[in-house]
């Protein structure tokens, strides 16, 4: 088991954590909340080692191996496949002293070390890590890629899929699906939920808690409460206890107060005197409770638009995409006043596209794209947050006077505007170069929201915010009158605010006329089918084609089984160590054929994945 014990730890003046104890059992999987702030990262860095508490301690098995999503790494020049292999540390050791024995020519110990890297999956860990890269939203052209040619929040993603690649049997996850779409999203909840060790995660998406984690650890006032169940649990526990502090809360001050008004009273009269000092120790004996103080809401909403165009936006037989390569083709839609859109679809489908076109911010490559008169669009996406001023504070990006949409309000109304989205107190006079990911979220947000648009056109506006601001966003959302488009891998949200939903797939822009637990389902039959392609065996046909090339390759596969069947019991032969050159013939065959095998099974999964298309 995991163990905290009695652990004490200061950040500059600040009491991070009194006294912590916290039990995490074998097996369990644990999603850790709090406000932000509170010290979930810093949990995470004191398992590590890279923080010491002041006082206590923290106890693990020493035989547990220890696998940990990194936040940022250096760029690197190895491809995506070989970065993520590379944290299966005990496979890259075997790998390095077979080229070694091969270079000498050791037949003995290459015997020895095959055998090795078969007991640690050497064969098959190419294909593992690219059902991960797969799985998290990588294209199988992706994978020969150099790490240092992804942008940050892919980088993240590889990183994510080297966590997962590496051997452990204790793996914290650190806002894992931050970057993830809500494909990937749903592909790595089928992954943690299957994952045999103890797991500690951090996340602010609820249905994501909900559907992978057993327990829920919630850091408050330097302690940490474990409850078990999900999310969902731990919301109603939570309450219920609060309800239940609050009550007694209440019971002990009227108490309170009944010996003050005693001691008051009587405390200068003789007879009462012995009464008036018992009730003063009763009041010195009693463990006073602090007055329940539910975490500060942000409170906050949209500006509504004057007007509205009735449509708003409009394309016509578009073609949308990039460098003279459309992503898109032939679209045709209409954004109507009261539309809660979600949209949906995989990875690279193109909805950020999409997106793009609507608000303005792409020009259609064919056909038409056209907005009513009072159609203004308020566009949120991560690129944003890097467009603030870093040097400007909220206040000064309020006052910034070549921004003529933001309103001219009084400095106090202002900071009554920037308290409801958290920005309270010196936070409104801090430069942006000192925020964190959420605080430049907000700003931007911020900022959208206070300039009446008429259409709100949302990718991904929750990356960053913790769960207290994505339930008020949800709010907001339902308050407002305009029209909404949203991209989210978050599906509470989704479901809160998007009442119809658009498909982008194969190309096109289609209505998807059922609702998200379908949606769902659908992915994640697909994605149990899913993997990698082989580089070189990229069949197209018809079902009937395709359905007698996967039978061939499955005569194939077993006549490869079969053949390693045979070298397997050639090595097992005894005293094969004395005949060193059969040694070596039989190793480098039993290599070739594994490498055929795995090229076979790759093949295969590969005409599964066109007939499954093909059904789609």
């Amino acid at each position: 088991m995991l163990q905290f014990i009695d652990v004490t730890l200061r950040r500059g003046d600040k009491m991070l954590f009194d006294g912590l104890d916290l039990t995490i059992h074998a097996g369990h999987k644990a999603g850790v909340v709090g406000r932000n702030g509170i010290g979930k990262s810093t949990l995470f860095d004191l398992v590590r080692r890279r923080l010491l508490p002041e006082e206590g301690e923290i106890l693990w098995p020493a035989s547990w191996r220890l696998s940990c999503l990194e936040q940022s790494t250096e760029p690197s020049s190895r491809s995506a496949l070989e970065f993520v292999l590379d944290g299966d540390t005990r496979l890259r050791a075997i790998e390095r002293s077979i080229a070694k024995a091969e270079r000498a020519e050791d037949n003995h110990a290459l015997g020895h070390l095959y055998s090795d890297f078969e007991d640690v999956g050497g064969y098959d860990a190419p294909a593992r890590a690219g059902e991960i890269l797969s799985g998290l939203g990588f294209d199988a052209t992706d994978f020969g890629k150099p790490h240092a040619a992804f942008s940050g929040g892919w980088r993240i993603s590889l990183n994510l899929a080297r966590a997962l690649m590496t051997p452990s049997e204790l793996l914290l996850l650190d806002e894992p699906t931050n970057h993830l779409d809500l494909d990937a999203t749903l592909w790595l909840e089928t992954w943690v939920r299957k994952y045999e060790g103890t797991l500690l995660l951090i996340a602010h998406d609820r249905d994501f808690l909900d559907r992978s984690m057993g327990e829920i650890v919630h850091l408050d006032d330097g302690k940490a409460t474990t409850y078990s169940g999900n999310y969902s649990a731990f919301e109603r526990q939570r309450a219920e206890a609060l309800e239940r502090q609050a009550a007694t809360y209440k019971k002990q001050q009227r108490r309170v107060a009944e010996i003050h008004a005693f001691v008051d009273r009587f405390r200068a009269k003789a007879s009462k005197a012995r009464q008036a000092q018992s009730r003063l120790k009763e009041l010195e004996r009693m463990d006073l409770l602090a007055p329940v103080h539910a975490e500060l809401p942000y409170r906050f909403d949209f500006t509504q638009p004057k007007k509205i165009s009735n449509p708003t936006l409009m394309l016509d037989d578009a073609a949308v995409g990039y460098d003279g390569k459309p992503v898109l083709n032939g679209v045709t839609l209409r954004v109507y006043p009261s539309d809660r859109i979600g949209v949906l679809g995989a990875n690279g489908a193109g909805k950020t596209t999409l997106l793009r076109c609507l608000a303005g911010e792409l020009a259609p490559m064919a056909g038409t794209s056209s907005r009513g008169q009072h159609a203004a669009v308020g566009y949120f996406a991560q690129h944003q947050l890097e467009s603030l001023d870093l040097d400007a504070s909220p206040l000064d990006h309020f006052a910034d006077p070549e921004d003529s949409d933001v309103p001219a309000w009084t400095d106090q109304r202002i900071r009554d505007y920037l308290g409801g989205w958290g920005f309270r107190g010196d936070d409104v006079g801090r430069r942006a170069r000192t925020f964190s990911g959420g605080e430049k979220a907000r700003l931007v947000l911020a900022l959208l929201a206070c300039r009446q648009p008429a259409v709100l056109v949302l990718d991904e506006p929750t990356n960053h915010l913790d769960l207290e601001m994505r339930q008020a966003l949800a709010i907001a959302l339902q308050d407002y009158r305009g029209a909404v488009l949203l991209v989210s891998h978050d599906r509470h949200l989704l479901r809160q605010c998007a009442d119809d939903f658009w498909l982008v797939a194969d190309g096109a822009v289609k209505r998807f006329r059922d609702d998200l637990d379908a949606y769902t389902a659908l992915r994640r039959r697909r994605s149990a089918v899913k993997r990698p392609a082989s580089r070189d065996t990229q069949p197209r046909g018809s079902s009937g084609s395709l359905s007698r090339e996967q039978a061939r390759l499955e005569r194939h596969l077993e006549q490869l089984n079969r053949r390693l069947e045979d070298i397997d019991a050639g090595l097992g032969e005894p005293n094969l160590h004395e005949r060193p050159d059969e040694l070596a013939r039989l190793v480098a065959e039993r290599r070739r054929a594994a490498e055929e095998v795995e090229r076979a099974e790759a093949a295969w999964l590969t005409v599964q994945g066109e007939i499954d298309r093909l059904k789609w």
